[in-house]
């Protein structure tokens, strides 16, 4: 950073460039007539916000945007008065239906005008998915903040929707033959199992595996979401033998494939996130193996269970307080744990946790698989956000209308599986006559569709630990 004088400078230029390019809102009565701003400004505004440095210059500009070209709540309140009067004096409905589409206009902030502009430029929707990946990262570091830039985030992210919905968007299959930066992207953004090198790519794109992303029809041949499927005779239950090393198979005996496990999906643009695009990702793939493998029976995930082992800590933390009083294990189990652990407190149970210790000793990892399976059943099916699963991965499956169908012990061994989810996964299976009425359930309802192995782990829990 250069002298204040600089710093000043450079603020003046934003706010000049900012009222320049930020098309203001015509008066209603004019809307359908306004000129639509040069593409010359909107283009200005992309080459301006991609020369300043990622981070608190860029935060600066989208703090400004955001609060200095909102709606003009002077309007608003004048409008909404108009509103109320019409309602009053029981005037006819057209005029009504007159002033609220007035209001309605004027609720409408004037950065939207901006980002429609930009949206019509070549290249203009990547780069406004660009804007929104550092506005999401920028409200996670609390880099930036405030009310005035989440609800620009939010109008952003729904224009995003309306732009991104099935109809412009294409599913493409990735194979070996695909070309190299697509399967470079494919490696790099895969989020859920790291991809190791080139022979393991292969091996995601081989036989007895499909893998499918979606793209845009302007922004052709761009991954924006992939999905990995593995082709298998039965439901996984552990990601080695899906992910593991190995040369790629034989060709595809097509008599052994009767189960689709859907092992991994990740979204590659920050900027899309909160966009429905897995959903809709899912159900078309599942369309695409039927027409390809009519004989496919049974639909499946092999899903992660991220945030269990941080709760799990979580839990004991709060129990140290009373070390004599255990809730999470049975007397015997915890008088087996403390003699492995040497310690009659929680304290080195909650160490060998954080740094993946646990596993090494082939006791302890079979004194805890009855109490961690019911903990890890009742963190997905009885933890609660607003109603819904707390677990992100469990709220976005049975969203879909899945069925909350198996917990898997050990099923990821990777230090990573292990650090996250104390190595378990689940089988959200998707049994596709009931996904629209499950979903409507969880959604209305709130109510977990969940097999008997799920339910009498619940149980379990609700016997032998208090919480």
């Amino acid at each position: 950073r250069g002298p204040a004088g600089s710093d000043t400078a450079s603020v003046a230029g934003m706010e000049e460039l900012l009222s320049r390019s930020v098309p203001p809102l015509p008066p209603y009565e004019t809307k359908e007539k306004a000129p639509p701003p040069a593409e010359r400004l909107s283009a200005e505004f992309v080459r301006y916000y991609r020369a300043l440095e990622a981070g608190p210059p860029r935060a600066e500009l989208l703090t400004r945007l955001a609060r200095d070209f909102g709606v003009d709540h002077g309007r608003v309140a004048e409008f909404s008065a108009k509103v109320l009067q019409a309602r009053e004096q029981q005037r006819e409905l057209g005029a009504l239906l007159q002033a609220e589409d007035r209001l309605r206009y004027y609720l409408n902030p004037q950065y939207r005008g901006l980002f429609q502009h930009l949206g019509r430029l070549e290249g203009g929707l990547r780069f406004l998915v660009e804007l929104r990946g550092d506005l999401v990262e920028g409200l996670a570091t609390k880099a930036v903040d405030g009310p005035h830039v989440k609800e620009m985030n939010g109008v952003l992210k729904n224009m995003l929707s309306e732009w991104f919905s099935t109809g412009f968007l294409n599913l493409e299959r990735v194979t070996w033959q695909s070309p190299c930066e697509v399967l470079q992207k494919i490696s790099d953004s895969e989020a859920v199992h790291p991809v190791r090198n080139w022979v393991d790519m292969k091996r995601r794109v081989g036989s007895y595996r499909r893998c499918y992303f979606f793209s845009h029809c302007a922004i052709p041949g761009e991954p924006l979401i992939v999905l990995h499927v593995a082709l298998t005779s039965d439901i996984s239950s552990s990601i080695q033998a899906i992910v593991k090393e190995v040369p790629p198979l034989e060709t595809e005996d097509t008599d052994k494939i009767t189960t689709a496990i859907f092992y991994s999906i990740s979204l590659t643009q920050q900027g899309l996130q909160g966009v429905e695009l897995g959903t809709y990702l899912i159900k078309r793939v599942v369309k695409e193996l039927q027409k390809e493998l009519p004989q496919i029976k049974a639909f499946s995930t092999l899903s992660p269970v991220p945030g269990f082992t941080k709760w799990l800590v979580g839990l004991l933390s709060s129990q140290t307080k009373e070390p004599e009083r255990n809730e999470l294990f049975t007397e015997s189990e915890w008088q087996e744990i403390s003699e492995i652990t040497g310690d009659s407190t929680t304290e080195t149970l909650k160490k060998l946790l954080n740094n993946n210790e646990w596993v090494r000793s082939e006791k302890l990892v079979k004194v805890l698989h009855s109490p961690f399976m019911r903990l890890c059943a009742w963190y997905l099916y009885g933890e609660k956000h607003r109603g819904y699963a707390l677990n992100p991965v469990a709220n976005f499956h049975l969203q879909n209308g899945s069925v909350m169908w198996r917990i898997n012990w050990m099923a990821d061994t990777s230090p990573r599986g292990i650090a996250a989810s104390c190595g378990m996964m689940v089988n959200y299976r998707y049994f596709l006559e009931d996904t629209a009425s499950n979903s409507a359930a969880y959604l209305g309802t709130k109510q977990i569709k969940a097999s008997e192995q799920v339910l009498s782990l619940v149980s379990q829990f609700q016997q032998n630990s208090k919480l």
